[in-house]
């Protein structure tokens, strides 16, 4: 099948009213950075929207091209890099480039409360950006499944290895996993929710 990619760099996607910020890696080669639209069109996409769909964060499983109705809900996601890197491996300077995109969108974003970082290099490059926000981040170590709470008004962190098929085709990562993340994410939201009534 001959497809027209998009080859530009992604804007973020979601809710602009969003709780919960998904921060990935980078445009899948022949996902994102075909469709464009982040995680849209590759297993990668596939994985993660059904999962999303399941905890609520999506109105459809499916996530296929930009005009398949996709919606998020209280959730937006971002990635922190724009383009796809050679061999899905940004360098250092890719991440530094890109670094003001995701940034800003988190200032727009001001209702998140929770950060999901998809994979060691997201977890470790926001970990980065909360240091230099003088955060203390002192035990913030990836693992999958790991969640911290930042002092306030820092959101709390999540982690999770990447949805991408390497992962999920070898069974590193199954959806029984990533549901355990998504359900404690889905309680720290009711639990902040319960606090802003109170």
């Amino acid at each position: 099948m001959a497809w027209e990619y998009w080859g530009k760099p992604l804007p973020g996607f979601g809710d602009p009213r969003a709780r919960l910020l998904i921060l990935g890696l980078a445009p899948a080669a022949h996902g994102g950075n075909r469709t464009g639209r982040m995680f849209t069109g590759d297993g990668s996409a596939q994985f993660l929207m059904a999962e999303l769909y399941k905890f609520g964060f999506a109105n459809q499983p499916t996530s296929a091209n930009v005009n398949d109705g996709l919606r998020l809900r209280d959730a937006y996601m971002t990635a922190i890099v724009r383009c796809a890197p050679p061999k899905n491996k940004p360098t250092l300077k890719e991440i530094d480039t890109c670094r003001h995109y995701w940034t800003e969108e988190l200032g727009f974003l001001a209702n998140i409360r929770v950060v999901l970082a998809l994979g060691r290099v997201a977890f470790d490059t926001y970990v980065k950006f909360l240091k230099e926000q003088g955060v203390n981040t002192k035990g913030f170590r990836f693992y999958h499944g790991a969640v911290y709470q930042a002092p306030q008004p820092s959101r709390a962190l999540a982690a999770s290895y990447h949805p991408s098929r390497q992962n999920t085709q070898t069974g590193r990562l199954t959806k029984p996993m990533f549901d355990s993340v998504l359900g404690k994410i889905r309680k720290i939201l009711q639990a902040s929710a319960l606090a802003a009534q109170s």
